[in-house]
Protein backbone atom coordinates (compact mmCIF):
# COMPACT_ATOMS: atom_id res chain seq x y z
CA UNK A 1 0.00 0.00 0.00
CA UNK A 2 1.20 3.39 -0.70
CA UNK A 3 0.87 6.04 1.38
CA UNK A 4 1.82 10.21 0.91
CA UNK A 5 4.23 11.19 2.91
CA UNK A 6 4.40 14.98 3.32
CA UNK A 7 7.29 17.28 5.16
CA UNK A 8 6.18 19.35 7.35
CA UNK A 9 8.99 21.41 9.16
CA UNK A 10 7.18 22.53 12.45
CA UNK A 11 6.84 18.72 13.32
CA UNK A 12 8.31 18.14 16.69
CA UNK A 13 9.16 14.71 16.18
CA UNK A 14 11.06 12.91 13.18
CA UNK A 15 7.63 11.72 12.13
CA UNK A 16 3.79 10.75 12.56
CA UNK A 17 1.25 8.38 11.05
CA UNK A 18 -2.30 10.33 10.84
CA UNK A 19 -4.07 7.98 8.40
CA UNK A 20 -3.77 8.05 5.31
CA UNK A 21 -0.56 10.45 5.30
CA UNK A 22 2.88 9.90 6.82
CA UNK A 23 4.09 13.07 8.18
CA UNK A 24 7.93 13.66 8.09
CA UNK A 25 9.99 16.94 9.38
CA UNK A 26 12.16 17.32 6.64
CA UNK A 27 13.34 16.13 3.41
CA UNK A 28 16.38 14.19 4.46
CA UNK A 29 13.68 12.32 6.73
CA UNK A 30 11.14 11.32 3.66
CA UNK A 31 13.93 9.17 2.40
CA UNK A 32 15.04 7.49 5.82
CA UNK A 33 13.72 4.01 4.59
CA UNK A 34 13.41 3.13 8.53
CA UNK A 35 11.27 5.58 9.41
CA UNK A 36 8.91 5.40 7.01
CA UNK A 37 8.66 1.89 7.76
CA UNK A 38 8.10 2.26 10.91
CA UNK A 39 4.66 4.98 9.99
CA UNK A 40 3.44 2.68 7.44
CA UNK A 41 3.58 0.03 10.48
CA UNK A 42 1.44 2.37 12.82
CA UNK A 43 -0.95 3.05 9.27
CA UNK A 44 -1.66 -0.64 9.26
CA UNK A 45 -2.30 -0.50 12.69
CA UNK A 46 -4.99 1.96 11.97
CA UNK A 47 -6.54 0.59 9.71
CA UNK A 48 -7.08 -2.73 11.40
CA UNK A 49 -8.59 -0.96 14.48
CA UNK A 50 -10.83 1.49 11.60
CA UNK A 51 -8.52 4.35 12.90
CA UNK A 52 -10.26 6.25 15.56
CA UNK A 53 -9.92 3.43 18.23
CA UNK A 54 -6.36 3.79 17.62
CA UNK A 55 -5.63 6.86 18.19
CA UNK A 56 -8.24 6.46 21.41
CA UNK A 57 -5.92 2.79 22.40
CA UNK A 58 -2.82 4.41 21.71
CA UNK A 59 -3.75 7.67 24.22
CA UNK A 60 -4.54 5.43 27.14
CA UNK A 61 -1.86 2.99 26.63
CA UNK A 62 0.24 5.88 26.98
CA UNK A 63 -1.03 7.44 30.42
CA UNK A 64 -1.07 3.90 31.66
CA UNK A 65 2.59 3.92 31.19
CA UNK A 66 2.77 7.01 32.48
CA UNK A 67 1.66 5.97 35.54
CA UNK A 68 3.55 2.81 36.04
CA UNK A 69 7.12 4.76 34.41
CA UNK A 70 6.87 8.12 35.77
CA UNK A 71 8.86 9.30 32.41
CA UNK A 72 7.30 10.44 29.32
CA UNK A 73 10.28 8.69 27.16
CA UNK A 74 9.32 5.37 29.11
CA UNK A 75 6.02 5.73 28.34
CA UNK A 76 5.79 6.23 24.59
CA UNK A 77 8.33 3.16 24.20
CA UNK A 78 6.14 0.96 25.84
CA UNK A 79 3.23 1.49 24.07
CA UNK A 80 2.28 -1.53 22.00
CA UNK A 81 2.01 0.45 18.75
CA UNK A 82 5.27 1.53 19.39
CA UNK A 83 7.03 -1.91 20.63
CA UNK A 84 5.57 -3.60 17.68
CA UNK A 85 6.55 -0.47 14.83
CA UNK A 86 10.08 -0.19 16.91
CA UNK A 87 10.81 -4.13 16.49
CA UNK A 88 10.14 -4.63 12.71
CA UNK A 89 11.09 -1.04 11.14
CA UNK A 90 14.24 -2.55 9.83
CA UNK A 91 12.51 -5.48 8.47
CA UNK A 92 11.55 -4.26 4.96
CA UNK A 93 9.56 -7.95 4.46
CA UNK A 94 7.36 -7.19 7.30
CA UNK A 95 4.41 -5.66 5.92
CA UNK A 96 4.30 -8.39 3.63
CA UNK A 97 4.38 -11.13 6.07
CA UNK A 98 2.71 -9.19 9.35
CA UNK A 99 -0.05 -10.77 10.49
CA UNK A 100 -3.88 -9.23 11.29
CA UNK A 101 -3.48 -7.34 15.00
CA UNK A 102 0.10 -8.46 14.96
CA UNK A 103 0.93 -5.54 18.13
CA UNK A 104 -1.20 -7.94 19.99
CA UNK A 105 1.73 -10.25 20.69
CA UNK A 106 3.32 -7.22 21.86
CA UNK A 107 1.47 -6.97 25.10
Amino acid sequence: MRFPVIVCPWLKVNGMAVFPFILVSSKQQKEDASLILHEKIHLYQQLELLIFPFYLLYLLNYLVNYTRYKKRYNAYMNIVFEKEAYANDNNPDYLSKRKIWAFLSYL
